[in-house]
């Protein structure tokens, strides 16, 4: 699949931050929700003054309804002669048209090969839950879980750490027709913070629908001592979903990065990242 700049527009990065609470996902919906791809396309038509023209986005990462998101990236194909006239005044301009859940922090002009979703080579989740007995702190409840049971952080990372490497997380994810939910976990670790939150860092090539929350859902049965360390990992081996593993509540989530390789190795990714995955060893049939 091409995926070239036509003649005659430029490809823009842009990076930007949203609280996800008051928005149903990234996504463009029909029946009027709210959304930050909607949002943002609605302000760009009106600063830039193109009437009924709509710049699609395309995102790194798209998240669900009441996800938050802090390092997100997407680009926008724009007419030459409109990203020439507006350049230097157009991030100012979105700022004051764009509601205060909505930042966007630079707008760049992308190099050679870039695509905001296919050229990443991974995603940084944090997955914020506390388990004080007291609930959540009220200026941090649209971002911190509440979880009433303690939580063994030492068990949940043992329990992470089987679940790193590639593999098929079919058991963790909702399936999509015709998607792969082979996917390669890099990075899944918790800490516990000076102020009890215990913060869970998730890093991965990609996401299917729902990862993050079921992974994490799976490891606070283990922390609050519901099932044993092994029992996520037997899970994924499984490769089905389990009614035991719940997909926590996506206040807790926040995108926090997107990861890109150096600039000449852009448009390698981006075509491999377009190759549907399977596992080594897999049969055809």
């Amino acid at each position: 699949m091409s995926d070239e700049v036509q003649p005659g527009f430029v490809r823009v990065r842009m990076d930007l931050s949203y609280d996800g609470s008051g928005f149903s996902g990234w996504a463009k919906q029909a029946g009027g929700r709210r959304t930050v791809q909607g949002e943002i396309e609605d302000a760009l038509r009106t600063v830039t003054r193109s009437k009924d023209t709509t710049y699609e986005l395309t995102v790194a990462g798209r998240t669900d309804a009441g996800v938050h998101a802090r390092g997100q990236v997407a680009h926008v194909d724009l007419p030459e002669e409109l990203w020439a006239e507006h350049r230097e005044k157009l991030l100012k301009r979105l700022a004051g048209r764009l509601a205060k859940d909505v930042r966007i922090w630079s707008l760049t002009e992308a190099p050679d090969g870039f695509n905001a979703r296919f050229s990443a080579i991974w995603r940084r989740y944090a997955y914020r839950v506390t388990d004080d007995p007291g609930g959540v702190d009220p200026l941090l409840r649209s971002h911190v879980l509440w979880h009433d049971w303690p939580l063994d952080v030492d068990a949940m990372n043992e329990a992470a750490r089987r679940l790193l490497g590639e593999h098929d997380f079919a058991a963790y994810c909702k399936r999509r027709e015709g998607a792969t939910t082979i996917r390669t976990l890099q990075e899944l670790s918790l800490v516990r913070g000076d102020d009890g939150i215990v913060t869970a860092t998730v890093r991965a090539d990609a996401f299917c629908h729902n990862m993050v929350r079921s992974l994490i859902g799976a490891l606070l049965f283990v922390g609050d001592g519901h099932r044993g360390d092994e029992w996520p990992g037997k899970v994924l081996a499984a490769g089905v979903r389990d009614s035991a593993v719940h997909v926590v509540r996506p206040h807790g989530l926040t995108l926090e990065e997107v990861g890109y390789p150096a600039d000449e190795l852009l448009a390698a990714r981006n075509k491999e990242a377009r190759n549907k995955r399977t596992l080594p060893g897999a049969g055809c049939c």
